[in-house]
């Protein structure tokens, strides 16, 4: 199943699943609570229960047309997002490097239809895209074994990870994660896929295009540490809790800036596809084109980094 929130004119978001037909409201079946994201946190914690009457009810509803309706981030304000730095193998590395993760700002959060908003600093930065496959938690989760991996995952999502680089991500304030947490930098979407819809989260395809080009074009099958290793090592470090997000990073080659009035689409294969803009106040321009070239800004090549000392 792929769950959303949606509005209509005049009318607070509501769940609804997206079909073939379109989508149909959740509302009367799922338990809706003082916010979206308490209702879509909800919705994660009684789904088991819930789900003979959600796919009655995704089978039999009303369906409405997708442009007659506006797909709101499924998970508007996240209690925790925790974000993968790097974690796919790149520039020829034969080990794999150690694991890590950051807190990226829940408030930075924004869905399909909405608008990257670059922010009005004046430090050396370039604004970069990171198309990223996140996983959904189902919580409380904590010291969750790599092998029970799936009791903790409700299901997948999409985020891209905006992101300031260069000489001012690394001096300004105090860490990169500053750079990571800008006010829009979390574009989330554009449904939460089951977990039952994603065979396997580690073979998954990954594109994101700006005015068109493509740019990042990959599988997750070359993620350095898998989905079971990242689930572990999060709630070994913390509690994780329904409607939270972990982010897998992504692969860096074909990187490129985002500037003013561009249109970017991302798409991962099995959960869905989203549009959305770029504003930049300061109208600041960079170099389009790719920052890490590769083959895979090529369609028919999703070039694949992994050393076959790895395995896989």
């Amino acid at each position: 199943m792929r769950l959303v929130l949606f509005e209509r004119p005049g009318q607070p978001a509501l769940p609804g699943a997206i079909t073939e037909r379109g989508v149909v409201s959740i509302a009367d079946v799922a338990p809706l609570a003082h916010t979206p994201q308490a209702t879509m946190e909800a919705l994660i914690e009684h789904f088991d229960g819930l789900r003979p009457a959600l796919e009655r009810k995704v089978r039999e509803g009303e369906a409405r047309p997708l442009d007659q309706v506006r797909l709101r981030p499924p998970l508007p304000r996240p209690g925790k997002i925790l974000a993968c730095i790097a974690n796919y193998w790149e520039h020829g590395a034969v080990d794999a490097r150690p694991l890590n993760m950051f807190l990226k700002n829940p408030d930075a959060v924004i869905g399909p239809g909405d608008t990257i908003v670059l922010p009005e600093h004046t430090e050396p930065w370039i604004f970069m895209h990171e198309a990223e496959l996140a996983l959904v938690i189902k919580g409380p989760a904590k010291n969750v074994a790599a092998k029970d991996w799936q009791r903790a995952v409700f299901g997948y999502t999409g985020m891209i990870d905006v992101s300031a680089r260069g000489e001012g991500r690394r001096t300004w304030k105090t860490g990169s994660w500053l750079g990571k947490s800008f006010d829009t930098f979390a574009p989330i979407g554009p449904c939460i896929a089951t977990l039952d819809e994603i065979p396997n989260p580690n073979d998954v395809h990954v594109q994101f295009w700006v005015d068109g080009q493509l740019r990042h074009n990959y599988n997750t099958d070359d993620m350095e540490h898998p989905v079971p290793t990242l689930v572990e090592f999060a709630t070994k470090i913390m509690t994780l809790n329904s409607g939270d997000v972990v982010a897998c990073g992504t692969n860096h080659e074909g990187l490129g800036p985002l500037q003013d009035g561009e249109t970017v689409d991302f798409e991962i294969h099995g959960i869905g596809r989203m549009r959305l803009g770029v504003r930049d106040p300061l109208k600041r321009t960079w170099d389009k084109g790719i920052y890490m070239g590769s083959d895979s800004t090529n369609p028919e090549a999703v070039r694949r980094n992994r050393p076959t000392s790895a395995g896989g």
